[in-house]
């Protein structure tokens, strides 16, 4: 079963978490997990850069390690990165130590390319960690989940359904979920471009979070 709209209850029972942004504004946060990867950020960018729409990548960190000049482009564009782990752990199958270690090796990574970092945000892969490693890394991060998961990357979802699906679910304030992978490419260079020009023709604005 897809949820494209975090379920009320989930987010209760989870407050410490930033499920989306209390605004009076037609705003949206758009975010990207698991890039930076050739072409397909790049894509993702150019899109962007025709709305003037700002947006926070939440990166794997072995990618900025081998793509550390896409992530400068996304920093150029006045977007914002988040650690997102070095090597995509699943929180629920892996311990609280490693996980820790790992999102700390995410983090070298990204003060490298943003060494002025104040606020470190934080998404755990798939949206799954223990109370442990929450507990853990609520003291130094900023944890970012989501109001709309687009589904970009399940490839038994048609663009089209990917697409309205996004645009019935999200409404002001929403963090939406895009993935700058692989994976997600076929719907999401279908979706995205159109996505943006939905919002932005009902005078929506897109900022990072």
């Amino acid at each position: 079963m897809r949820f494209f709209k975090t379920p009320r209850v989930v987010s209760a029972l989870l407050p410490g978490l930033t499920w989306r942004q209390i605004v009076t504004d037609n705003i949206i946060y758009l975010t990207f997990d698991d890039g930076p990867i050739p072409e397909v950020t790049e894509f993702v960018l150019t899109e962007l850069h025709k709305y003037q729409a700002l947006a926070t990548f939440f990166c794997v960190g072995e990618n900025l390690r081998k793509h550390p000049a896409i992530a400068r482009k996304v920093i150029a564009g006045g977007h914002r990165l988040g650690n997102h782990t070095y090597n995509h752990l699943q929180g629920w199958k892996t311990s609280a130590e490693l996980y820790w270690q790992n999102t700390q090796k995410c983090q070298k990574e990204l003060e490298k390319l943003c060494p002025d970092l104040k606020v470190k945000l934080f998404r755990p892969p798939h949206g799954r960690c223990t109370p442990q490693q929450y507990h853990q890394l609520k003291v130094n991060y900023n944890l970012i989940m989501w109001d709309v998961l687009t589904y970009d990357f399940d490839a038994n979802l048609t663009a089209e359904k990917c697409l309205q699906a996004a645009i019935q679910n999200t409404s002001k304030g929403s963090i939406v979920v895009f993935h700058d992978s692989l994976k997600a490419r076929r719907n999401l260079q279908y979706v995205l471009p159109r996505y943006l020009a939905h919002f932005s023709g009902l005078g929506y604005q897109f900022k990072t979070l």
